[in-house]
């Protein structure tokens, strides 16, 4: 079986990544009960030869269920499934996704609109030029590590210490979840064009356009984490959804 050049049905444009195919071949697997609560995967060399994936892949496709809670990996012994139910809210770093955008939605909309109205021209700079080399970057994981920095650099334009302190405390969380959308949501090319919005209302000052492009931002966010979570859902509802939001 391999899976390293899979392609989204017709239809749908994006092409999936090889970790994206492992990811929902494994997590099919658990959820048809091919592989039981309690049981053993395969160690990594035999699901390397049997998907024809690399070891790096592979590693990904197994954080990514580990994040989902249907997996853990015990050093020295493996990995177990400990879950073959629906996702309902991933976990990174020390607080839940629910919790993480209930949160960013009350603080990070109306930071970006205090942004707009306070941003000094060395905050402009620093925005545009980490937008740019965002925009240009191609390595995942120094992407990310961008990404948090863009969202620190929009806190510290509203010119309010505990906004920036607030970010500071969630930047591993963010950084985990970023990562975690763009290896199987595929989001950076979205969210680079989400960060320029959010830059261009900056610089016209204009707070209710930065308002709007961060809770577009979020919105985002949050739908694509529901997709990833409960695929098989046409009306997503629960911790992840919330009331109004939009849709894929």
């Amino acid at each position: 079986m391999n899976l390293s050049d899979s392609q989204t049905p017709p239809g749908i444009p994006r092409r999936i990544s090889a970790m994206e195919a492992v990811l929902t071949h494994l997590r099919g697997a658990i959820e048809r009960g091919e592989y039981a609560v309690g049981d053993k995967l395969p160690s990594e060399a035999e699901l390397c030869r049997r998907l024809e994936v690399s070891r790096p892949v592979l590693r990904e496709a197994l954080r990514a269920l580990a994040t989902m809670g249907l997996t853990v990996s015990r050093t020295g012994k493996g990995t177990f499934v400990i879950s073959n139910g629906a996702v309902e809210d991933p976990t990174f770093g020390d607080y839940t996704a629910s919790h993480l955008l209930e949160v960013r939605h009350h603080v990070e909309i109306p930071v970006a609109g205090y942004a707009a109205l306070r941003r000094t021209p060395e905050d402009l700079d620093r925005l545009s030029h980490l937008l740019e080399r965002m925009e240009q970057e191609t390595d995942t994981t120094a992407w990310v590590a961008m990404d948090s920095l863009f969202h620190l650099a929009v806190a510290q334009a509203s010119q309010n210490p505990v906004f920036r302190r607030f970010v500071e405390e969630i930047r591993d969380a963010l950084a985990q979840q970023s990562a975690f959308l763009n290896d199987v949501g595929g989001r950076r090319e979205q969210s680079n064009r989400e960060h320029r919005a959010i830059v261009e209302a900056l610089v016209d000052g204009s707070e209710r356009d930065a308002v709007d492009a961060m809770r577009h931002h979020l919105e985002r966010v949050e739908t694509t984490l529901v997709s990833i979570v409960r695929p098989q859902r046409t009306a997503p509802t629960g911790p992840l959804t919330e009331e109004g939001g939009e849709q894929a």
